[in-house]
């Protein structure tokens, strides 16, 4: 029966009571020894006192060997084997190569000395006994072991599903919730918090079981003193951060995402008592991951969001923008006209217009904002809301250009302006009336000739200064073949790979090689000169208006 038990606590109670009642015996004892401590913990005990199972003892014998001795030749640090060393017998409980602990046997009850018969029974006895403890002993770690990967593959199973529903989810409450859940049915574990690093600004995200919600510098100086994986709380740190102490956390586990630390999740002690083990660590360590990784993917997911709502709002605003500007370009009497504007990014600051006046003529402007993108492009709009009100009006080009700067010098900041260049062509005298508002000067090139004339009168550029001065006009005569190139500065500080500009001498180098064809071949042979130049890559938007007078 004792050989085929597999239950140490039934084996080491029924051999004590079959010595006990086989030899009259009062007090008997059994101690199982601990290889990797050196120690002995008590296994049963009948009739002695002060003994207890959770302590370690220290038992110390020459005689390990041997089958028995007796307790004067044994060094114990248990005084209730002390006494009557010479009737007190220490059993050797062992097997073929292996010391398993002693059987501890008190004097009979009737004071006489133990048999060599006695003796021997017992020795057997223990012999047979040892291998049904060893036996049992195994199938314990075995069952301890079934146990350990049951739990393992339910946690692997836990994971599994938990992945494949956090997969699902975009909402991060949802997220933090489940995670809540599983630390309580899966660790009994009701206090936690969790805070995330997002763009290098820690929060608290996500807490249950807090007495009381850290600040601000309590989470950012928690979240940077952690550089653990994984850090069980002790004294020290519940001296550098009291709140732990006060809120009961037990563990922090450090989470990071392509080595770069991503959240900080702190737990409280188990509801049951039970110390953290290394499996439950692992379990804990993978969870976190699982959980701040949808997290993760939820910030990312929104930022894709207003990436893309972003760029639909840009690719509307672009298609306005593109409105705004004439599309196809309007034909002039005695002029063979073309212009285009490139942006560097969706939407820009540069500007170009032709439009009819009242009398019958003709109105042309280029113009710049400072800066690029959606400000820019709002200016932009602005101006030429202004320049269409005032194109009915009957004034002057100067006094209307005066207007223009006074509204918007009045109505934007200070580091904003616009260059601005715009003319009238009177169609029958062949006569461009121009305003240059700081603008780059627009190249003329008469027929046969090779020297540029640069069309500066004007005045500031719009949205500088308040209008004092009143701007210049200046008439010039358009003659058959005259050429005038207008442009922004995108086009002559376009750089080079090696950061080298275009420069308006390659401009004009440009223009005199082309001055025989169309104006659209001239722009477009421009453009081409540009983006060779700089690789296709833009750093300023590009804006020409090239027109050629005609017979």
């Amino acid at each position: 029966m004792l050989v085929e038990s597999r239950d140490a606590a039934f084996i080491a109670n029924n051999v004590l009571l079959i010595i006990m009642g086989r030899l009259l015996v009062t007090k008997a004892a059994i101690f199982t020894h601990s290889s990797s401590k050196e120690c002995y913990t008590l296994t049963k005990q009948k009739g002695i006192g002060g003994l207890d199972p959770s302590k370690e003892y220290s038992i110390k014998s020459d005689h390990e060997d041997e089958g028995f001795t007796t307790a004067n030749k044994v060094q114990t640090d248990i005084p209730a084997l002390s006494k009557n060393g010479e009737n007190t017998y220490f059993f050797n409980l062992r097997t073929s190569n292996h010391h398993h602990g002693y059987l501890v046997l008190g004097p009979k009850a009737s004071g006489r000395d133990f048999t060599q018969d006695e003796l021997k029974f017992v020795e057997g006895l223990c012999i047979i006994s040892t291998a049904a403890l060893v036996n049992s002993e195994l199938f314990s770690e075995l069952q301890q072991t079934y146990r350990n990967l049951d739990r393992r593959i339910h946690e692997l199973n836990t994971l599994f599903e938990l992945s494949k529903e956090f997969n699902l989810l975009v909402d991060r409450n949802q997220i933090t919730r489940i995670f809540k859940l599983t630390l309580l049915g899966q660790l009994f574990i009701r206090t936690f918090f969790l805070i995330y690093d997002a763009e290098e600004n820690p929060e608290l995200l996500a807490s249950s079981g807090l007495k009381s919600v850290p600040g601000k510098n309590q989470i950012n100086d928690l979240y940077n003193s952690c550089n653990k994986d994984i850090l069980i709380i002790e004294e020290d740190k519940c001296e550098e951060h009291p709140w732990l102490k006060e809120n009961g956390i037990a563990a922090l586990i450090s989470v990071s995402n392509q080595n770069e630390k991503a959240a900080l999740i702190g737990v409280g002690k188990r509801v049951n008592g039970i110390p953290f083990n290394d499996n439950d660590i692992n379990f804990l360590k993978s969870l976190a991951n699982l959980a701040v990784i949808s997290i993760q993917k939820t910030y990312f997911l929104e930022e894709r969001i207003d990436k893309e709502r972003m760029e639909e709002e840009l690719s509307i605003a672009k298609s306005i923008q593109e409105g705004l500007m004439p599309d196809p370009i309007p034909g002039i009497p005695g002029v063979d006209l073309a212009a285009k504007t490139i942006s560097s990014r969706e939407v820009g600051g540069d500007y170009f217009d032709i439009a009819e006046t009242p009398d019958g003529n003709s109105i042309l402007c280029i113009a710049d904002v400072t800066g690029k993108g959606v400000p820019a492009a709002l200016l932009m709009a602005n101006l030429q809301s202004m320049l269409h009100v005032l194109l009915p009006v009957d004034i002057s080009l100067s006094e209307a250009t005066y207007r223009m700067n006074k509204i918007i010098f009045d109505n934007t900041p200070s580091d904003k302006f616009i260059t601005f260049f715009w003319a009238k062509y009177v169609h029958e005298h062949k006569i461009l009336n121009y305003v240059n508002a700081g603008h780059n000067p627009p190249l003329l090139l008469r027929k046969d000739k090779s020297e540029f004339e640069e069309l500066r009168d004007g005045g500031l550029l719009l949205g500088a200064m308040d209008s004092i001065m009143p701007y210049k006009e200046k008439d010039i005569q358009l003659n058959p073949g005259d050429i005038l190139v207008c442009y922004t500065d995108g086009v002559d500080e376009a750089m080079s790979p090696d950061e080298e500009e275009f420069t308006v001498k390659r401009l004009k180098e440009t223009i005199l090689k082309n001055r025989d064809k169309a104006s659209q071949q001239i722009l477009d042979n421009i453009v081409a000169e540009i983006t060779e130049h700089s690789y296709g890559k833009f750093s300023d938007d590009v804006t020409l208006l090239i027109l050629t007078a005609c017979e």
